[in-house]
């Protein structure tokens, strides 16, 4: 069985979600999602998300193409990643966080994962800051 993680807000689920959960699927047998806690969110996007951590949980659990949603972690965003142990981590293709960084944490951390980043779907249409709007 081939373990995939992808994480994020995850605030307004939309379509572009849906591809990013879909598009992660491919890449092994089992999907499990990480939706990023409230501190964490503010601190990546600079604002509090609309809904909170526990409402978007619950809604990325409800999501068929999931198969485990799951808090992150406070302080140590790589926590979760030695707990789950990913054999594939997908980035959405708007995550800050860039593909070498991540690469070189997992590596310090002795995690053996592939990690890919997904393309957009609709960027233009299908973003949350312009959904939320």
């Amino acid at each position: 069985m081939k373990l995939v993680m992808c994480a994020g807000t995850f605030d307004i689920i939309h379509p572009g979600h849906l591809y990013y959960f879909s598009e992660s699927k491919k890449y092994g047998s089992r999907l499990i999602a990480v939706v990023a806690r409230d501190e964490t969110t503010e601190k990546f996007k600079g604002k509090k998300p609309t809904h909170n951590e526990k409402d978007r949980l619950e809604k990325v659990r409800m999501l068929e193409i999931v198969d485990e949603a799951v808090l992150g972690k406070s302080g140590d965003i790589f926590k979760i990643i030695e707990e789950i142990k990913p054999d594939v981590i997908c980035l959405g293709y708007d995550q800050k966080v860039q593909k070498q960084e991540l690469e070189d944490e997992l590596k310090k951390r002795g995690i053996k994962a592939d990690v890919v980043r997904i393309g957009p779907y609709m960027e233009n249409v299908y973003k949350s800051s312009k959904i939320g709007k």
